[in-house]
């Protein structure tokens, strides 16, 4: 909106895009020209990992149904379409799979005048490249996982080479 000339792009997974879909309807209210690209791998995956990256197992993280025998939420796959989703919003949808496909929609969302989401459907099993960097997410002193326990040493290992972005450095 600060710059109507230029294009802004933003790149969002399952999880942000449903905590953020209702300024989808701002901007085709609006008129604003934004154009996201929606990676849908059906869950929170980022979350799941770091959930696994301090000892303790992913909860919650794939959208799937309770199953009535386990309990646990390891039924099968929920049926959610985020791009017919966006599309009920106003949005306009474009699909693709695999780089060139991607590449057009880009292409293509960058000559539309609106709101455009890209969808690209992505395999829940395959991560992220690693990023090297270290997320400072505490983890707990206390556990019965040994998991927990050897990502609780990691995690302090990590923490006394922490050093300050701004400020002074602990003593």
């Amino acid at each position: 909106m600060a710059s109507p000339d230029r294009d802004v792009f933003v790149m969002v997974g399952d999880g942000s895009y449903l905590m953020m879909s209702s300024e989808l309807v701002t901007a085709v209210q609006e008129g604003i020209k934004l154009i996201v690209v929606l990676v849908q791998n059906h869950g929170f995956a980022s979350i799941g990992a770091l959930s696994e990256s301090v000892g303790a197992p992913r909860f919650g993280t794939w959208y799937r149904y309770r199953n009535p025998d386990t309990g646990r939420l390891d039924g099968g796959v929920l049926p959610v379409d985020l791009a017919a989703n966006a599309a009920s919003l106003g949005v306009r949808v474009l699909r693709a799979n695999g780089v060139e496909e991607l590449r057009a929609a880009l292409r293509e969302a960058k000559a539309h005048d609106g709101p455009t989401l890209v969808h690209v459907e992505a395999d829940p099993l395959v991560y992220a490249p690693d990023s090297q960097s270290w997320w400072d997410v505490p983890v707990a002193e206390v556990s019965e996982l040994d998991a927990t326990g050897e990502a609780r040493k990691s995690y302090e290992a990590a923490k006394a080479n922490q050093r300050p972005y701004l400020g002074k450095a602990r003593q």
